[in-house]
């Protein structure tokens, strides 16, 4: 793997001609064409996959059996969640409304404000790993630079001491701090449309309360949702973590042009097609983060090409297995805590 090593700052150097010929590149072979066949056929298979998941769910009844069912809702729903990711990007279809449509439609079943979302990715696409002004790594349990760590105050201190440790027991909790977030945006009116989607987030919440709670006995259903919400939070954050965290961290001085800002903040995971399904194409991340509305089977396409380019142009391209992404985290979460674990002793 060439992933810089985390302590040493990329040099803000570059010819924003890099980018214009490499997207001429990408343009050429046609990888920004729209795959309507594919998006068709992915969302129809998730579409009957949910609706195989409620006929279990009603068929099964008031059964622990029912924890399977929340393990595969789980699965699916993320799947649902990276459809709506793809129509924030535009990567279904060319128009922006009915991107919005889809991306609205999954959001509401996923019961994350789509339109909080986009704007929130949008800012990370914006500055991947700026210390100031990337919203994924300004998380109050977290530090992902030494100094996000000696800011941290009471018992978010002492969570970024030992966070490598702690790292995955909090992702069960990333699915419903996604919903509260998405809550409050939308109750503060800091989203477009801010109405139909607090409407959207009343549906889901009572309609996924009431199925639960009237299929189920009480005590059930509260752990069919803790299973659920739980490994849904999981698997979102093992999906999204890889990408950037233990990549360099940009501060406010340092200025990169477009292709080395996205490249050399940015992760691929390897693995074949089975890494592609389980995390939802965001393995391609530098070529996601290159060209956001590529649609996402062209990705590993784009992806040989991109590579080429770096390595011609001598910009390191930072890629490895899975469980290594994941093990690159962990150390960088660990070394990030370091000098809060040393001032204790």
């Amino acid at each position: 793997m060439t992933t810089p090593d985390i302590s040493v700052r990329p040099a803000a150097t570059g010819r924003a001609s890099d980018f214009a010929e490499l997207s001429r590149q990408v343009k050429r072979v046609g990888l920004l064409q729209r795959r309507y066949g594919y998006y068709t056929l992915r969302i129809a298979v998730n579409i009957l996959l949910f609706g195989a998941g409620g006929v279990a769910f009603v068929l099964l009844g008031d059964s622990w059996w029912q924890l399977l069912t929340a393990v595969f809702f789980a699965v699916v729903l993320t799947q649902f969640a990276f459809i709506g990711h793809d129509a924030g990007h535009r990567q279904i279809f060319r128009s922006r409304w009915r991107n919005d449509v889809v991306g609205r439609a999954h959001g509401a079943l996923t019961g994350i404000s789509y339109r909080w979302w986009v704007g929130k990715h949008n800012r990370h696409h914006a500055n991947p790993n700026h210390e100031d002004d990337d919203p994924d790594i300004d998380i109050p349990a977290l530090a992902f630079s030494r100094d996000q760590a000696r800011r941290k105050r009471g018992v978010f201190r002492w969570v970024a001491k030992y966070q490598a440790f702690l790292f995955f027991p909090l992702l069960l909790v990333e699915a419903v701090m996604l919903r509260i977030a998405s809550v409050q945006a939308v109750l503060r009116g800091e989203v477009k449309s801010a109405r139909s989607e607090a409407v959207l987030l009343t549906v889901h919440l009572l309609g996924y309360l009431v199925a639960v709670f009237l299929v189920l006995s009480p005590l059930k259903a509260v752990l069919f949702i803790a299973v659920h919400q739980g490994l849904m939070g999981v698997y979102l954050g093992c999906s999204f973590a890889p990408n950037h965290k233990g990549m360099p961290v940009l501060a406010k001085n340092e200025k990169l042009d477009y292709l080395r800002k996205q490249v050399l903040t940015s992760r691929n995971v390897t693995g074949g097609r089975w890494v592609d399904f389980l995390l939802g194409g965001l393995n391609y991340q530098i070529e996601h983060h290159l060209f956001p509305s590529m649609p996402r089977p062209n990705l590993r396409r784009a992806q040989v090409l991109v590579h080429d380019f770096c390595t011609r142009h001598g910009i390191d391209y930072a890629q490895c297995g899975l469980t290594q992404s994941y093990a690159w985290v962990l150390r960088h979460l660990h070394a990030v805590g370091a000098p809060l674990r040393q001032s204790t002793h």
